[in-house]
């Protein structure tokens, strides 16, 4: 593959008790036709990490692959911003690539299809994948994906905003592609957040006059089969990225793009004969809706609450956001 002005490809990824797929991650990404140059592994909490992963990497490589490098932190020292943007800081490559553990190469195309993606515009300051579901995930789930990553590959701007509402700013850390450059001089991610980090990074840079495109053709198997409960937490979380950022999300409403996808995913299951799984999808909406609303009034709520609603307790742990909440 012909390379343009990107010469240097290095990625980055979070680290925290990661499951079967991370090794098949590994692998693939020492596969790739539009070679990496080192991956650089966050890993949370030294005694999780198996030194294994590490010899199985330089094996799928031949020994010619990038280099694998693990750095170690605590628990307490981990957040969604500030560590990827440690790990961006620790690489000197044009474009990194930020991943989640639970996210697989789709194929050996995935590196090259984000460089070309960034390579469409001087002033593209990030690329994103599209997430295919696993085998596993329910009817529902992979409805939802596809909902959110069309096949259809796209460049935003803020032109978009009336369009697309707040899915102008989307873009996911699963699976990003940064150019360095534009990623320092905006500042990188947010450096304390519980969650959102991408968006926020990609709303800031349209508003500094920068776009964000979607790569249809770069794939990555991503899902997950979240309870009812779990939906309502990570909701919580999200709305609560939103409250603290309202330099973002202030006038931009997310509930109608949310009561479009209900929408949708119901005439869905209908057309598939699976109307019996309409009452599950009103159930975990519902659920969904909860976690926003609460997530977005979080500083009226008791701090025992707001632990029991979030998903990430070690980042409420850690600050004292307490202090003025009605107990």
């Amino acid at each position: 593959m012909e390379q343009g002005t990107i010469k240097t490809v290095d990625a980055v990824i979070p680290v925290y008790r990661p499951g079967k797929s991370f090794e098949e991650l590994l692998k693939r990404l020492s596969q790739q036709e539009y070679p990496l140059r080192r991956v650089i592994i966050m890993n949370t909490e030294e005694q999780y990490w198996n030194t294994e992963y590490e010899t199985a990497f330089l094996a799928a490589g031949e020994g010619k692959g990038p280099k694998l490098q693990v750095h170690h932190l605590s628990k307490a020292e981990f957040d969604h911003g500030a560590t990827r943007d440690r790990g961006i800081r620790l690489s000197d490559a044009d474009v990194c690539i930020c991943m989640t553990h639970d996210a697989v190469p789709g194929d050996a195309r995935l590196v090259g299809n984000l460089v070309k993606a960034l390579e469409a515009g001087e002033d593209i300051a990030a690329a994103y994948a599209r997430q295919l579901p696993f085998e596993d995930c329910s009817v529902i789930e992979t409805y939802t994906r596809s909902f959110n990553y069309p096949e259809t590959s796209r460049i935003k701007s803020m032109a978009d905003l009336k369009e697309l509402g707040i899915k102008t700013y989307f873009c996911s850390n699963v699976c990003a592609a940064y150019r360095t450059d534009i990623y320092r001089k905006l500042g990188g991610f947010i450096k304390k957040t519980i969650f959102n980090e991408d968006m926020i990074y990609a709303a800031g840079a349209m508003k500094q006059g920068y776009r964000i495109a979607y790569a249809a053709d770069a794939v990555v198997f991503h899902s997950h089969n979240y309870t009812a409960l779990e939906q309502l937490r990570r909701n919580f979380d999200l709305a609560v990225s939103q409250a603290d950022h309202p330099e973002v999300f202030a006038g931009i409403s997310s509930e109608g793009e949310g009561i479009r996808l209900v929408k949708k995913t119901a005439a869905f299951l209908i057309r598939q004969g699976k109307w019996y799984l309409i009452p599950r999808l009103v159930l975990h909406s519902g659920f969904k809706y909860a976690g926003y609303f609460l997530g977005k009034r979080y500083r009226r709520l008791p701090k025992k609450l707001v632990s029991g609603l979030t998903m990430n307790k070690a980042y409420w742990e850690k600050q004292d956001r307490c202090e003025s909440w009605d107990r």
